[in-house]
């Protein structure tokens, strides 16, 4: 037999020693000591009037301490006569002695009486608390709600006087966090509206003496005959407040939180099947609200986030460069990934991206006609195993107002993904400079945009906020005068003001390091259409552009191809590295023909003879030269690489080595490379050069 099988079970009732004395116990424990004393001081022949002082003292003692406990004149009478009771009885006995049957009858009767009553001064007390508590509470319930009543009857009276419509509020709920209260009120019969007390906000926050900042508006309340008035107290707009540094998961079908409301509360945003228009002027603070908007989706476990910026990339850079350049670092030593999923900076990137997407809708909608009948949906169930991917398109409005040509492809491409995928867990996130007409005139994205924010700034050009929200009415760009405040309105929430978090570049490299291992992967039959574009979408040699952006401090002498004011000599400049449209395509083989017939462009590698006179122009055979050996810092460079052995080095090293640019440098590389001096050796993020002795 085991050894627990062999332990006895404790058997009998369980005494807990700790417990406190009820009517009952306390009684007999009372008998029991004064028979117990009375019995030895009879035998030991005890003087019986120290049983009768040991009862006074007691007797004093309870009653100092229920004076202090604040007890009742009933309680501490009750306990004082219990002690003098029962030393009286002891008293009584160790004289006459304790073994009688009078003494013994006694006894239990004096145990009956304290125990009954005890029994009855423990029930007057917990009433009297009982009461005493209520009491309290039908004070505070006295004071809310006079203060409640004096809130209502003052509405009450605003509302007739500025609106001429006589409402009866039904309840005052004051906000957790103290910015405000909300008013429950119910409309007069006739046909009166919420609209129409909306639509004086700005005179019933005046009539209100509100301060600024501070407004009071309508919605719908219940039902069509109440109204939810919000009145904001506290300006929480003025305050700037940091993203919250809780990077906990979150989940797509939760909502993603981008910014607070004038009461201090998060705004969600829900986007498994809505898009999201944003619009705001230069410095109204929407570079930082896409940040927000991006830190969301990093942390959600069901959001993959692919990201398009012409502009350089600047809105994606700064989620995806701490990781490839490996300036972030894990404890267990594993890469760690970007915070978005994929980054297209140039319009060739974009196209293919958009390609993806579109691949990736129409695969998702053949290959996954199992799994929508199991789940009798046509919605994509999407989770951690099938995540939704987000597309934000920085100025991605004014890419489907744009006439040029290539813009138009993209927008077609945009418009596309808009139109097939939202069934198949494809949504965008467009940003504009401005809520006008031409952002505004597309169907597509007044229909599938119903998350839409205005981040004003005070600014009143090419804010029509009619536009951007119609219906809502009472909206003012002076009522949102701060940098990263506007408007904000969802099908969940009526357009009101809102305020984003400022997020810090730190913060940023906070929330990739947190959530490396949240980003869920694609799927397999996503992946499958995906294809090769997509999983080669961190290869070096697409992600080259990224590493090449350096800054120049006009204190030095850091250009590498002199000051701007200086001759820009296009033949030293990176090839391939900018985008050219089809007309200056035309343009540029024009010229080429030109020069051919007329021989009005001589080569540089032209011979001596054919070389015209250097009064007559230029000299660039220099460059003849740098293309055969490589630059001057090249072979120190070489010799570098070759004692760092089959390390290699990244050519961020050997630029920081020699001095030089990282664009200039890779060229060099490279040109070394294709005459055999180096070995490249291909590693995504952390591809090096090697020389061939150690390759």
């Amino acid at each position: 037999m085991s050894s627990t099988a062999t332990k006895q079970q404790p058997s009998g009732p369980v005494l807990d020693w700790s417990a406190g004395h009820g009517p009952v116990t306390g009684a007999l424990s009372a008998t029991t000591g004064a028979f117990a004393i009375a019995t030895t001081g009879a035998a030991t022949a005890m003087p019986p009037g120290w049983a009768l002082a040991v009862g006074a003292a007691g007797a004093l003692g309870h009653t100092a301490v229920g004076l202090r406990l604040r007890n009742a004149g009933r309680t501490l009478a009750t306990r004082a006569a219990s002690w003098l009771i029962g030393a009286g009885w002891t008293t009584w006995a160790i004289t006459h002695g304790p073994l009688t049957w009078a003494a013994l009858g006694s006894l239990a009767t004096i145990g009956v009486g304290i125990g009954a009553a005890a029994r009855s001064s423990a029930l007057y007390e917990e009433a009297r608390e009982e009461e005493a508590i209520a009491a309290e509470q039908r004070a505070i319930a006295r004071e809310l709600s006079a203060e409640r009543r004096a809130i209502a009857a003052e509405w009450i009276d605003r509302i007739q006087r500025v609106c001429s419509i006589t409402i009866r509020v039904v309840g005052v709920e004051k906000w957790e966090t103290g910015a405000g209260y909300s008013l429950d009120a119910e409309l007069p019969p006739g046909g009166a509206t919420w609209n129409k007390i909306a639509a004086e906000s700005a005179r019933l926050s005046a009539d209100a003496r509100l301060p600024h900042g501070c407004t009071a508006t309508a919605s719908p309340g219940i039902d069509q005959g109440r109204v939810i008035i919000d009145v904001t107290t506290v300006n929480v707009l003025e305050q700037e407040r940091t993203y919250p540094t809780d990077y906990g998961p979150l989940s797509l079908h939760t909502g993603i939180p981008w910014g607070y409301r004038t009461n201090a509360e998060e705004i969600l945003a829900y986007l498994r099947e809505q898009c999201a228009l944003i619009v705001g002027p230069t410095g109204s603070g929407k570079t930082n609200l896409v940040h927000s908007i991006l830190a969301g989706f990093a942390r959600a476990e069901d959001i993959l986030t692919w990201v398009i910026d012409l502009n350089a990339g600047s809105a994606g850079l700064p989620w995806v460069l701490p990781a490839l350049n490996g300036e972030i670092k894990r404890e267990d030593g594993k890469p760690v990934r970007p915070g978005i999923d994929w980054l297209a900076g140039t319009f060739d990137e974009a196209m293919t991206m958009l390609d993806t997407a579109v691949r990736v809708a129409k695969q998702r909608k053949m290959g996954y006609q199992d799994l929508l009948a199991r789940h009798n949906t046509d919605l994509l169930p999407i989770s951690a195993k099938i995540p939704q991917i987000m597309l934000v398109i920085d100025e991605g409005a004014e890419i489907l107002a744009s006439p040029d040509r290539q813009m138009r492809k993209l927008a077609e491409k945009i418009l596309e993904v808009i139109r097939i995928a939202r069934a198949m867990g494809l949504r965008t996130v467009l940003t504009a400079l401005g809520a006008t007409g031409s952002v505004l005139s597309n169907l597509m994205i007044r229909r599938e945009a119903k998350v839409r924010v205005a981040l004003t700034g005070g600014e009143t050009e090419g804010m029509d906020l009619s536009k951007m929200f119609p219906g809502s009415r009472g909206l003012r760009v002076d009522q949102a005068p701060y940098k990263g405040a506007g408007f904000m309105g969802t099908p969940e929430s009526a357009a009101a003001l809102f305020k984003a978090w400022r997020i810090l570049p730190n913060q940023i490299r906070e929330i990739i390091a947190a959530t490396s291992d949240r980003h869920p992967t694609l799927d397999d039959i996503s992946a499958k259409a995906a294809g090769p574009v997509y999983a080669g979408r961190w290869d070096a040699d697409r992600t080259a552009w990224m590493r090449d952006q350096v800054a120049y401090d006009d204190s030095t002498d850091a250009e590498p191809y002199g000051p701007a004011s200086a001759l820009r000599l296009s033949a030293l400049s990176g090839q391939g590295t900018e985008q050219v449209s089809p007309e200056d395509e035309m343009l540029r083989r024009f010229r080429e023909q030109i020069d051919a017939q007329f021989a009005t462009a001589p080569d540089p590698q032209t011979t001596e003879a054919e070389t015209p006179p250097a009064a007559q122009g230029l000299n660039l055979s220099a460059l003849r030269d740098e293309r055969e050996q490589g630059p001057a810092w090249l072979p120190a460079a070489l010799e570098a690489i070759g004692q760092t052995g089959a390390e290699g080095m990244k050519p961020s090293a050997v630029a920081e080595l020699v001095g030089k640019d990282r664009k200039t440098v890779r060229a060099a590389l490279q040109a070394a490379v294709e005459r055999g001096q180096l070995v490249y050796r291909d590693n995504g993020p952390h591809s090096v050069y090697v020389h061939p002795d150690h390759a």
